[in-house]
């Protein structure tokens, strides 16, 4: 809990909604907005919002199908883009002034990892039924080789658990790094160096939004591939 006061807590109890909540809550209430005036507003020709939100969707778009492939793409796409979007904009949110960053909290991280970790194998025993074992077992499948099979099994399946916690893990600890970096700059200098950091907390805020979004298509991208 931050102990800071903060501009949710003018509407929210901190005691009650947990700052993590709140802020998670306010930037799904900013994406909703910034989707509904720009479906409202759209023209033959983009232009301002249109033509931003166009070209990021477009991006996000293009990362599943370079992945994925064209048709499981469209398929993933939704939950890929909101992934990426939401991510973005709890990262900002952080390097506003009386804003909180939801990222830099585990549990919100931990609720996009652990969905992605469960489509990731839903959609593979889905596409490939039993044979989706065969991801797990390695390239070479004999009975000659059933002490290596036992082996690939054991390692790809703690691979696999291991996965929703490093991108937990990863970003939180991004996220957390970057707060702390620009509360001591700013005792030790409070105009240039904070400046310098919130640059670069834009970077950063940026590509690890891209690097979750990265991972998320090609643990989906993975499950749904032919193993071979």
């Amino acid at each position: 809990m931050h102990e800071e006061k903060l501009l949710m807590d003018i509407f929210v109890n901190p005691e009650t909604v947990p700052h993590f909540v709140s802020y998670a809550f306010l930037a799904s209430i900013i994406l909703i907005t910034v989707s509904l005036i720009v479906r409202n507003s759209i023209k033959l020709v983009p232009a301002g919002a249109q033509n931003f939100m166009e070209t990021v969707v477009d991006a996000i778009l293009n990362l599943c199908e370079e992945n994925i492939g064209h048709h499981w793409a469209k398929h993933f796409f939704p939950m890929i883009g909101t992934i990426a979007l939401f991510i973005v904009v709890c990262n900002f949110m952080g390097l506003i002034p009386g804003f909180y960053s939801p990222t830099s909290n585990i549990n919100t991280n931990a609720a996009m990892a652990i969905p992605v970790f469960l489509a990731t194998h839903i959609y593979g025993i889905r596409v490939h039924g039993f044979s989706y074992i065969n991801h797990f077992l390695g390239p070479i499948r004999s009975i000659f080789a059933l002490p290596l099979m036992i082996l690939m099994f054991v390692i790809e399946f703690i691979g696999h658990l291991v996965r929703p916690v490093t991108l937990t893990v990863r970003l939180f600890g991004n996220m957390v790094a970057k707060h702390y970096l620009l509360v001591v700059l700013g005792l030790i200098s409070p105009w240039f160096f904070p400046t310098l950091i919130l640059l670069l907390g834009t970077l950063v805020s940026i590509i690890q939004a891209f690097v979750f979004t990265l991972l998320a298509t090609l643990y989906l991208a993975g499950a749904v591939e032919e193993a071979h």
